[in-house]
């Protein structure tokens, strides 16, 4: 459950240190990575509201948080839809998860009817995403050795760089 590990953290650990059943420790995964996302599409919004209609701190802050954030990126929701919050829960990186596609759900005003299973289906794209991953990893270490994993983590790494500074 919590903010940076999500699914990201629990399923590999369930998987490598743990021993868990696949199933078993998938369902927990994605249990566990929901619970936030529903206190957040829940209670964010009567909370902000709360806290802009008592201190006026607030007020200014979230009205400046939502202009700055709906200008910068209002274009890309009309474009993309959102759908496109699936895909940005999907992707298993550190910025993107349950918890970051909860807040932008919060900051763009998306129903807590949309934005669940929205967020639900990107959640579990994201655990099938590293559950295959992270089995790929057991075993190119269980037959090749811990050496040849760690070498192809360095060169995966070193391409994604590669590509990045070139875009």
């Amino acid at each position: 459950m919590t903010p940076v590990g999500e699914l990201r953290l629990s399923l590999p650990l369930a998987l490598t240190v743990y021993n868990l059943n696949w199933g078993v420790a998938f369902l927990i995964s994605v249990i566990g990575n929901l619970v936030p996302v529903i206190v957040i599409l829940l209670f964010l919004k009567p909370l902000s509201n709360w806290l802009s209609r008592n201190f006026k701190i607030w007020q200014r802050f979230f009205s400046w948080l939502f202009e700055r954030t709906r200008e910068k990126h209002q274009s890309k929701i009309k474009k993309y839809g959102y759908p496109a919050l699936i895909l940005f829960v999907a992707i298993p990186l550190p910025i993107t998860g349950g918890w970051t596609g909860s807040l932008v759900a919060f900051l763009f005003d998306v129903p807590f009817k949309k934005a669940f299973p929205l967020i639900t289906i990107g959640i579990v794209i994201a655990g099938f995403i590293v559950s295959f991953l992270t089995h790929a990893g057991i075993t190119i270490e269980k037959y090749l050795g811990w050496q040849v994993l760690v070498g192809c983590l360095i060169t995966i790494g070193f391409i994604w760089l590669i590509y990045r500074l070139k875009k």
